[in-house]
C-alpha cells in the first residue's frame, strides 16, 4: 500500500508553441505539505490548473489515490477529494458563509427536482461546526461575502476548502493580499490541517511562509522542477539560487 496521494509523470502543457509545463515529476505523500515556488511564469500555475483539471495536459499522466486519472472538469475532481483556493477565491458575493460552503453541494431537505427545499438550518450548523474547527472567526455567518474583509472572505474559502476536503488542499498564494493578522490566522488553518493529517500544496512567493509551515519546497524555473528539497536541509539563499537559475536543475525528489 503506497502513501503517495498525487504523483505526476511527465506532466506537460503546451499553449501553442509555447511550453509553459515540461515533464513535471512530482509526488506528495499523506500527511505532507509540500510548498511550490519560482518566479511569475514559471509553471507552478500551469502546474496546478492541471491537477485540478482547470486545463488539459499535452502529455504525461496524473496519479491521485493510487489510480491514474483523466478528471474531465474541477468539479469531478473536487468530487475526488481535491479542494483548490485559487486566487480569485471563487465566492458568490450576495450569499452568505452558508450558501458559499455549500454551492453546489446543498443539503436537500425535500427534492423536488428544480424547487427542492434546500435545509438551511442543517448547512448553518455545519458551517458553524466548520469554521470551528479551522479556527476561522466571523461573527455572522448570515453576511453576504461582499460585505466582508478580505481576510475574512479568505478565510471562508479555506474553511469551505478545509471542510471538504477529503484527500489533498491546494491553495494559490493565499495570504497575497491580506495583512499581518489575517496572514496568520490563514497560516493557523495550515498547520491546524497538517495536525489533522490533511496533505496540502501551497504556492507562495513569501519564504518566510514557506519555511514556517511545508515540508518539502519544490522550485519551478521556466516550466520545468528545478528542485525538491526537505526544509530542514535547505535555506532561503539556496531556494533563491535555484528560482534564479544560478543553481542547475535537480533531477532528485523526495
Amino acid at each position: 500500500m503506497t502513501d503517495i496521494v498525487l504523483e505526476t509523470r511527465g506532466l506537460s502543457k503546451n499553449y501553442g508553441g509555447v511550453h509553459a509545463l515540461i515533464d513535471a515529476n512530482f509526488a506528495l505523500r499523506q500527511g505532507e505539505h509540500v510548498a511550490i515556488v519560482g518566479d511569475n511564469g514559471a509553471g507552478k500555475s500551469t502546474f496546478v490548473r492541471q491537477i485540478t483539471a482547470v486545463e488539459k495536459h499535452t502529455a504525461g499522466e496524473i496519479h491521485f489515490g493510487g489510480r491514474a486519472v483523466e478528471f474531465a472538469d474541477p468539479l469531478e475532481a473536487r468530487e475526488a477529494g481535491i479542494e483548490t483556493v485559487f486566487q480569485n477565491l471563487a465566492l458568490a458575493d450576495d450569499l452568505d458563509v452558508p450558501s458559499n460552503l455549500y454551492l453546489g453541494r446543498e443539503i436537500i431537505r425535500l427534492n423536488l427536482g428544480p424547487f427542492s427545499i434546500l435545509d438551511r438550518r442543517a448547512m448553518r450548523a455545519r458551517t458553524v461546526e466548520a469554521l470551528r474547527t479551522t479556527g476561522v472567526k466571523i461573527p455572522d455567518v448570515t453576511n453576504a461575502i461582499r460585505n466582508m474583509s478580505g481576510g475574512q472572505r479568505q478565510c471562508v474559502a479555506i474553511a469551505r476548502a478545509a471542510a471538504f476536503a477529503s484527500k489533498l488542499i491546494i491553495m494559490d498564494e493565499p495570504t497575497a493580499a491580506l495583512g499581518v493578522q489575517e496572514t496568520a490566522q490563514v497560516e493557523n488553518i495550515i498547520r491546524g490541517l497538517k495536525e489533522r493529517g490533511v496533505p496540502l500544496i501551497l504556492i507562495s512567493h513569501n519564504l518566510r511562509q514557506v519555511f514556517d509551515l511545508v515540508d518539502r519546497i519544490v522550485v519551478f524555473r521556466r516550466g520545468r522542477i528545478a528542485a525538491s528539497l526537505n526544509r530542514d536541509e535547505t535555506d532561503g539563499n539556496d531556494i533563491v539560487s535555484y528560482i534564479t537559475g544560478v543553481k542547475g536543475q535537480s533531477d532528485a525528489f523526495a
